[in-house]
């Protein structure tokens, strides 16, 4: 990922944090030489070591992932950012957004117990804490016919990327501006994005 130095994300605690919240990722591998990619959800496991997933059968991109080097994009908040909303016109849009990118090595699950460990803690993150739904409660029939549509995977962390693009190529007082004016609307992304400015400007 191209990061320049200013929007350079180390802290590891906003990587496994953007892991978790914005869970549903974009899983790129090569497949027939060509890349291949997969929107889903990935579960961090609690030692942050591995993720968990799992494709639908008939998709081909399990077929010739084990053992590749593949790349997992979670998308954090992101938003637009207009020149208005600076003290001159003269300049142009840009947008503010936060990303992690996992690299790792691909195994596809072939234990039982661990596939059906891992869609247990997709189940209990997703779920809200009052479901009444709970996958231990499915009979046991029914859902081992239903495992058999789906190929488990976990892919092992070796290199984490991050980048924060908060209008640090901008003065103080345009982050400012630009903090003001995100607080002012009700989307989620625009408000977190604000958070994440006036957390960067404390730095």
């Amino acid at each position: 990922m191209y990061i320049p130095k200013q929007f350079k994300n180390t802290d590891e605690a906003m990587h496994y944090e953007i892991m978790k919240e914005h869970s549903f990722a974009i899983l790129f591998s090569g497949h027939n030489k060509a890349p291949f990619a997969t929107h889903l959800p990935l579960i961090l496991n609690k030692e942050n070591t591995y993720l968990y997933g799992h494709f639908a059968r008939p998709n081909p991109q399990w077929k010739d992932i084990e053992n590749q080097t593949v790349l997992a994009v979670f998308h954090g908040p992101h938003c637009y950012i207009s020149p208005s909303w600076y003290e001159t016109n003269q300049a142009v849009p840009t947008w503010n957004y936060v990303t992690v990118h996992v690299y790792g090595e691909v195994e596809l699950l072939k234990d039982e117990i661990e596939l059906k460990e891992s869609l247990h803690e997709m189940v209990l993150k997703y779920e809200d804490p009052d479901s009444s739904y709970r996958l231990q409660d499915v009979d046991a029939g029914f859902l081992s016919g239903m495992k058999k549509g789906i190929q488990g995977f976990k892919i092992k962390i070796n290199k984490i990327e991050g980048k924060a693009k908060l209008s640090q190529n901008h003065s103080l007082q345009r982050q400012e501006l630009v903090i003001n004016q995100l607080e002012q609307f009700s989307n989620t992304d625009e408000q977190q994005i604000s958070s994440l400015m006036k957390a960067n400007l404390k730095k």
